[in-house]
């Protein structure tokens, strides 16, 4: 396996990010338009309109533990340590955090997207684990 491609994973990631953004522009300029805020509240934004403050709440959870996962796909890489394994999870982790932010912009219902999101965090820390295992225990050659 190529050590690449735990690279997918960050990237699809972090195309997930920037379609966030687009939908909070987008959401915002509805905002604007429909009369619910005025363009210069967002200068220094002291609350946001209701129709994009679960977007702006997802983008903030799409820089926490996504943080963490770039840094250990990273860590993974530069120690020669990414395994399909790895690459597996680093998917599952990106398909838990799609889930969510599907969720989270859309229904926002806490009941689908709290164990998801757990799920993601639970994946994110075995990537860690497989870190410190793969530092711990160097394969012999």
């Amino acid at each position: 396996m190529s050590q690449t491609q735990i690279f997918w994973p960050m990237i699809t990631l972090t195309f997930l990010i920037y379609c966030v953004y687009l939908l909070l522009f987008l959401r915002r300029r509805r905002a604007v338009m429909s009369g619910q805020a005025k363009i210069q509240e967002f200068i220094i934004p002291t609350s946001e309109p209701e129709i994009s403050a679960t977007t702006i709440r997802n983008l903030g959870n799409l820089y926490e533990v996504p943080l963490l996962f770039y840094v250990v796909c990273l860590s993974l890489y530069v120690v020669n340590g990414v395994s399909y394994l790895a690459v597996v999870i680093a998917w599952l982790f990106v398909g838990a955090r799609l889930a969510h932010t599907f969720i989270h912009v859309t229904t926002n219902r806490l009941r689908y997207r709290q164990p998801i999101f757990v799920l993601g965090f639970i994946l994110n820390g075995v990537l860690w684990i497989m870190l410190a295992m793969h530092l711990l225990l160097p394969p012999v050659v």
